[in-house]
């Protein structure tokens, strides 16, 4: 596991944290797109985890 791996899973992680706060405040377009975002920073890092 390097840097990047770890950024990007961090990155992940706060960002589903965004998704929460936007769905209590009932912001459906920012809670989806975060959670796009989110997703695609895990999966970079899952796949830079080498």
């Amino acid at each position: 596991m390097n840097f990047s791996s770890s950024a990007m899973i961090f990155i992940g992680l706060f960002l589903i944290g965004g998704v929460v706060s936007f769905a209590k405040q009932k912001l459906k377009l920012a809670a989806v797109v975060t959670g796009v975002l989110s997703a695609l920073a895990l999966t970079a890092g899952v796949m830079w985890w080498q």
